[in-house]
């Protein structure tokens, strides 16, 4: 589930970078926050 929503946040973040529109910068904080909880399990899964 949470690498169903990394995706739809980048292509959020995509289309809004190719429009021109943002919503007020609230999807960049969103994507910033998934890269940063998808790179947490990449590095505990390794660790297991």
């Amino acid at each position: 589930m949470l690498e169903t929503i990394v995706v739809i946040l980048v292509v959020l973040w995509l289309l809004g970078m190719i429009t021109s529109y943002t919503m007020g910068g609230l999807i960049h904080i969103l994507l910033v926050l998934a890269i940063i909880i998808v790179l947490i399990r990449v590095i505990q899964g390794r660790r297991v």
